[in-house]
């Protein structure tokens, strides 16, 4: 690890210590305001004019936002610069979707990599741009749950079928963890977990990674409750999820997507409360969804920040902000609303202090 990288990757948990990080907000629905076109996607109008590799390509690619970090890497640009503008300490990488299992939709499995490695660059080197002395910016390498499930059918008929093995998700999870960390990623964010398992192989491969990159970088996690009984789409409460990921010891561990910030609130208040000696971080859905709403969801920024502010006063969260929905103008709100606010105290079991 570089001495730059070594040096930012202990900067993060010193400033968790001292206050509230703000992570940015939805890449999806920053770029669902531009109204792309299946030509958008294929590079016209960028930097470099159309791909020349995507001329003929079979599929429609409108929708495969990942490939917009190869193809107009001006507009991903453009939307980490908005968020980090609106003062997001972090940003993630444009991969929610990079990884082989995810690309086969649009059979670009063979280029996983390379929009990993190019989203990765893309937030190091905005990230650069901001960052000053008393405010650093990191980036924050994600990935996402793949379309795919370890532990349930996708059989109604056959409830023993797959279609993905643990073996499969490693593989997959262990190309983007290693492109992202060579695209200068300060901090792995594995997000939007619905399956457990899916999850486990990803942790496996990010320790791989690790290794053969020879560095270490910090861990994130944030699972997916999906409704009202509370539970990830695999089954498990939020407390079962964190004693299934703890060996770990990552960073910060979550919740983020599938519901607003008052329907998350008593999840998170259990996640808080088992995982009492980790940072907890949080990003919501700006509401409910709403087809009549400029950003597709119900809230407003001013009643998303005024509900994470909650959060901070109750003294639930090290890290918040957005996901679908929100926009830098929810982050700029959130940023404003945790200001002179101190992250929640970490205490080992045994009560003491951490």
């Amino acid at each position: 690890m570089s001495d730059l990288a070594y040096t930012r990757a202990r900067a993060l948990p010193e400033i968790l210590r001292r206050r509230i990080a703000v992570l940015d907000g939805a890449m999806g629905t920053m770029i669902q305001r531009l109204k792309l076109t299946e030509a958008h996607y294929r590079g016209a109008g960028g930097p470099a004019g159309a791909d020349a590799r995507l001329t003929d390509w079979p599929r429609d690619l409108k929708g495969n936002n990942d490939l917009l970090s190869i193809t107009r890497p001006d507009v991903i640009a453009a939307i980490h610069e908005k968020y980090l503008a609106a003062g997001a300490d972090l940003i993630e990488t444009n991969t929610f979707g990079a990884t082989r299992i995810a690309q086969a939709d649009y059979g670009m499995e063979a280029l996983a990599r390379e929009m990993n490695l190019a989203s990765a660059r893309l937030a190091r080197a905005a990230c650069d741009k901001f960052s000053t002395p008393d405010k650093p910016r990191f980036v924050a390498g994600a990935l996402g749950p793949t379309p795919r499930t370890a532990s349930i059918s996708p059989d109604v008929n056959d409830p023993g079928a797959r279609n993905v093995t643990f073996e499969e998700l490693r593989a997959a999870y262990l190309e983007q963890s290693l492109a992202l960390i060579e695209g200068g990623a300060d901090v792995l964010l594995l997000e939007t977990i619905f399956d457990t398992l899916n999850a486990k192989a990803a942790l496996f491969a990010i320790e791989e990674a690790f290794d053969a990159s020879g560095e270490r970088l910090p861990v994130m996690i944030s699972g997916t409750v999906t409704d009202a009984s509370g539970r990830l789409l695999s089954g498990q409460t939020v407390t079962a999820f964190w004693y299934s990921v703890r060996h770990t010891r990552p960073l910060s561990v979550g919740l983020n997507c599938a519901l607003g910030a008052a329907l998350m609130r008593p999840y998170l208040q259990e996640l808080a409360r088992a995982a009492s000696d980790t940072f907890i971080s949080c990003y919501p859905n700006a509401g409910l969804p709403n087809p009549m709403s400029d950003t597709g969801f119900d809230e407003t920024p001013d009643i998303t920040s005024r509900l994470v502010h909650g959060f901070a006063q109750e003294g639930l969260v090290n890290i918040v902000g957005g996901c679908c929905g929100t926009t830098p103008e929810h982050i700029s709100a959130i940023v404003r609303a945790m200001q002179g606010q101190g992250g929640r105290r970490l205490f080992r079991p045994d009560g003491q202090a951490v």
